[in-house]
């Protein structure tokens, strides 16, 4: 049942959406070659860039090009184009893949490699899409990722580890992405994690947000335990705000678990938090964040956070450093 007392965050008018897919990027040297999904409004110029980076959930489609539609649709119908890739952890690669390689089932290295493969390939991609032809721009560039794309995302906006498998420093860190979200992303490691973790995928072990320095959105649920991750229950999830520097802004939402009230797909069955009321409280900040970060001085993220103050009953609040 919907809130009466919620009042919609307000944002610019939003415009017809067209998608492509699945577009084709040839990768050597990855096991398959890279499929992607371009969303983008049917009209304006000069457009900004969302790559967004899926989790790893167990259904065949929503970890894939195909999911996160209630994100891609709006954030393309409000001015962005966004730019999905199929990782190769997606459950729809299952049986082309040899999931004996060192970094399977995860891929983490392979997913960022994904992202930094798309920024090469803009021109092909904008080529590949005739209604997109010179309407990018290329120097308003953003990243987002659920779970673990947050974990990707965090690794492009300055995020460190150490490889478990030779033990050097990993530096992923993206110059041309200059703004970041991350909606329910993985937190330090160390004894924060279940030792299932610790044992399995290693490389959450040295996590080091202390280098993340891209101005980021860390989009959090208060009732998002993930108990099969940490042990530190909800406040896990708020690591990449409090253990990295500013410029950073935090997002919690009341009574929200892992799925954010449903960002990954319209009535997906693994949302067990679903709300249309906290799915559009993350659709409206999270498109307000990036649109000021992009453009310094637009007033969209200050608007958004005054409006989900002022409802009778907010949803969530934001805090800052």
């Amino acid at each position: 049942m919907s809130d009466p007392t919620y009042t919609s965050t307000p944002s610019n008018s939003a415009t017809p959406v067209f998608s492509v897919s699945p577009l084709v990027l040839p990768a050597p040297g990855r096991a398959v070659d890279l499929q992607l999904r371009v969303s983008a409004p049917v009209t304006g110029d000069d457009l900004p860039i969302i790559l967004l980076s899926h989790g790893h959930g167990h259904s065949n489609s929503l970890s894939s090009l195909n999911g996160y539609a209630p994100l891609a649709n709006y954030w393309a119908a409000h001015g962005f184009v966004v730019i999905q890739p199929t990782h190769l952890s997606s459950q729809s690669l299952t049986r082309v893949l040899d999931h004996d390689t060192p970094e399977a089932p995860l891929y983490w290295r392979s997913r960022a490699t994904d992202m930094k493969l798309i920024l090469d390939q803009l021109d092909a991609i904008e080529a590949a899409v005739p209604q997109l032809l010179g309407r990018l721009d290329p120097t308003r560039i953003a990243v987002a990722g659920h779970s673990m794309g947050g974990h990707t995302a965090s690794l492009l906006l300055g995020t460190r580890l150490t490889d478990p498998q030779d033990g050097s420093d990993v530096d992923l860190a993206e110059s041309r992405i200059k703004a970041g979200v991350l909606l329910a992303s993985p937190g330090r490691g160390g004894d924060a994690l279940t030792e299932i973790v610790a044992k399995n995928y290693s490389f959450f072990l040295t996590t080091d947000f202390s280098t993340m320095t891209t101005p980021t959105l860390v989009v959090v649920g208060d009732k998002d335990a993930s108990p099969h991750l940490t042990v530190r229950g909800p406040e896990w999830h708020a690591d990449p705000y409090h253990l990295s520097p500013g410029p950073k802004s935090l997002l919690t939402l009341f009574n929200a678990e892992h799925g954010l009230g449903g960002v990954s797909g319209y009535d997906a069955a693994e949302t067990t938090d679903e709300s249309p009321e906290r799915l559009d409280t993350v659709q409206h900040l999270t498109s307000a964040y990036l649109r000021t970060a992009l453009y310094p001085g637009d007033p969209a993220w200050g608007k958004a956070q005054n409006a989900l103050s002022a409802n009778l009953n907010p949803l969530g609040r934001v805090e800052h450093k």
